[in-house]
């Protein structure tokens, strides 16, 4: 569940819905608690516990979360568990009691539905929704059969007599020996529930990552373990009690993983349980082997047999210790890389985005220690910040120094040298009571070292960038002091030498052949002024930095040769370097377009995103523009480099020209 949709569902509930699940507590603990009041039946004890615990769960879910819909779907299955316990109860209690046939017949004829349901739940754990609509699909045709079967089952006694009810069926309708010819078909349908629910849960397994891969364990695990609780509860002592009993893990385990995954991790109990559950298998097996077998094959004393298994398994126990250890491990951790696979997915990774990389670091450790979590610190020693985390990005917003990172036993510090000096560090986490082999620990290292390039790498990116936005931000300056010089020191003069000119053509009386000469110079003044005045404009426009950068992009859009479709969405002045940035992308863009593309429109989009400032110009002209050395395409791609930004250009010939960007700038 994402950060946004744990704070839309942890709202507090209304009044209405406060309302609801009181209704519904009351409902279900008057039917639960009435219902074991009038007996114990075995074959009956799992609804009661279903219903109770599936309820109490989901409505604390809900209670937690209103809006989300797997809590919703627990209190469901708990009600409807409640209602077939209550009817069975009641229609199997000493005496006949009131209306007995008809609540008995509500025990019996919603198992279907109850069994879809519950299916349905497991289906969509932990967020209420399928997995795919191809799951949904099959998730609505399991409904259905178990409608029909739910319906057939209500007009017809033909699951009936299985529940060993006091009271007969209420219902007397023809067309009983049809449903019951019909009925053994549609029985398997429950073993189908059970394997679709069941190939939901590992594919979203299989599928899952992050959290929500943790929230799915807990839900396996307590699946699994009631399972063998049950199994072991018949072969040893040949009752579903221990299996009934355990059914209660279910939901509990479901409920923790929905609320409180990010406290706990199912993985080192998931382990231990692999290992020591195994090596009880193989020690039960072999001495069932020893002491059964070959007792019965020689007449060996059982005392001799025991002696003999206890020495066996005193030898072997350490061997098949640490295989078990490994093979939970494998299906726990997944594949554990090789020093050489760990290094080479982390150069591999050396291509990736600057942002991601870190991110990749921290996983590659991750997997190649079998770690819990890793986080890369990036600073110096005194000052570490936390930049990137496995399994999830870390939320510690305060520095720290390197001599506190070292929080328990069970956490690794490893600093980051690069020419010896500190440039971050590494804290692991591992499991508890698991240490780092030393063949661990050199793979630690070896890693440890690569980011430290890696973080070197990135801090020199940085600071190039940064050289780069300051060189970009001198020339800009350079540029408004030329503009300001000449409009204020030589286009003024300029202008007052045409002024007098003017005034002098006016006077002239010694004939007209001087007055005409003194108008073609003042012609030529007018001139030359309004060249300098363009050049001064195109060196840093005046209206950019007096109006800012909606206002500059209109008077570009009525300059430019080729109609100009304007859209402008900014909220306020944006920065200095990222106005002019923008202001020549669209200029060089316009210009470009007026002389090569032989375009009818331009349509120009600035917009800020949740990323920065989006721009986009395209054109319906001929297509085929390139970057190339020395182009004014490759000029502009440089300076939005140096402002962090990247230049996309899609020209295909014949298909016009699209160019994207988006600077870093905040909203």
């Amino acid at each position: 569940m994402s950060a946004a949709t744990e704070a839309t569902d942890a709202k507090a509930p209304s009044a209405a819905v406060e309302a609801v699940l009181a209704v519904v507590a009351l409902a279900v603990a008057s039917l639960v608690g009435y219902g074991w009041f009038l007996g114990f039946h075995v074959d009956n004890a799992h609804n009661g516990l279903i219903a109770a615990s599936f309820t109490i769960v989901g409505l604390y879910v809900v209670r937690m979360h209103p809006r989300h819909r797997e809590g919703w779907l627990f209190v469901a299955v708990g009600v409807v568990h409640a209602v077939m316990f209550f009817g069975r109860q009641y229609g199997r209690a000493k005496g006949v009691l009131p209306a007995a046939s008809w609540i008995g017949w509500l025990g019996v004829w919603p198992l279907p539905l109850a069994i879809a349901l519950t299916g349905w739940t497991f289906m969509a754990f932990p967020h209420g929704r399928m997995l795919s609509p191809s799951w949904r699909r099959a998730g609505l045709v399991m409904v259905a059969v178990a409608v029909v079967m739910a319906t057939m089952s209500a007009l017809w006694p033909v699951d009936h007599d299985r529940i060993s009810l006091v009271s007969p069926h209420p219902l007397k309708l023809p067309g009983f020996e049809v449903a019951t010819r019909f009925w053994p078909y549609l029985l398997p349908s429950y073993t189908l529930f059970q394997v679709l629910w069941t190939s939901a849960v590992v594919v979203r397994l299989l599928r899952a990552r992050g959290d929500e891969a943790r929230q799915m364990r807990w839900l396996v695990y307590a699946t699994v373990l009631a399972m063998v609780l049950l199994v072991m509860g018949l072969a040893v002592f040949r009752s579903p009690v221990p299996g009934a009993l355990a059914v209660p893990l279910i939901p509990v385990a479901a409920g923790i993983a929905i609320l409180k995954y990010r406290l706990y991790d199912i993985d080192p109990v998931v382990n231990r349980t692999l290992v020591v559950g195994s090596l009880v298998l193989l020690i039960t097996v072999g001495y069932i082997a020893i002491v059964v077998g070959v007792g019965a094959l020689t007449a060996v004393g059982t005392g001799w047999l025991s002696l003999l298994t206890t020495a066996i398994v005193a030898v072997a126990f350490e061997p098949l210790r640490r295989r078990a250890q490994l093979v939970a491990d494998r299906l726990v951790y997944g594949h554990r890389p090789t020093p050489y696979e760990a290094l080479s997915r982390l150069s591999s990774q050396l291509d990736e985005a600057p942002d991601e990389l870190l991110d990749g670091v921290a996983a590659t450790i991750a997997k190649a220690v079998a770690a819990t979590e890793v986080v890369v610190w990036v600073g110096e020693e005194a000052r570490l910040l936390a930049q990137a985390g496995w399994p999830r990005p870390p939320d510690q917003p305060e520095p720290s120094r390197l001599d506190d990172l070292d929080r328990g036993p069970h956490c690794h510090v490893r600093p980051v040298l690069h020419r010896g000096t500190v440039r971050g560090a590494i804290t692991v986490r591992k499991p508890p009571r698991e240490a780092l082999t030393p063949a661990e620990d050199r793979l630690l290292d070896d890693l440890v070292a690569q980011t430290g390039l890696i973080i070197a790498q990135q801090q020199q990116a940085k600071e190039l960038q940064a050289t780069a936005r300051r060189i970009v931000t001198a020339q800009d300056s350079a540029r408004r002091r030329i503009e300001r010089d000449l409009h204020d020191g030589t286009q003024q003069r300029l202008v007052t030498m045409g002024l007098e000119l003017g005034s002098l053509a006016e006077q002239a009386t010694a004939g007209p052949e001087l007055a005409a000469r003194v108008r073609g110079i003042r012609a030529q003044l007018l001139e030359a002024t309004a060249e300098l005045r363009e050049l001064a404009r195109g060196l840093h426009p005046a209206v950019l930095t007096e109006a800012g950068l909606e206002v500059a992009l209109r008077v570009l859009a009525d300059r430019s040769a080729i109609p100009v479709r304007l859209s402008v969405r900014v909220a306020g002045r944006l920065p200095r370097e990222i106005e002019a940035t923008v202001y020549y992308l669209v200029s060089e863009a316009l210009t470009n377009a007026a002389r090569h593309s032989d375009a009818k429109v331009v349509t120009v989009e600035v917009a800020q995103v949740a990323q920065g400032l989006q721009v986009g110009v395209d054109d319906d002209g001929c297509g085929g523009a390139r970057r190339g050395a020395g182009s004014g395409l490759q000029g502009l791609a440089d300076r939005l480099a140096a402002v962090g930004a990247t230049l996309t250009i899609d020209s295909p010939v014949g298909g016009g020209t699209r160019i994207r960007t988006v600077l870093p700038c905040a909203s």
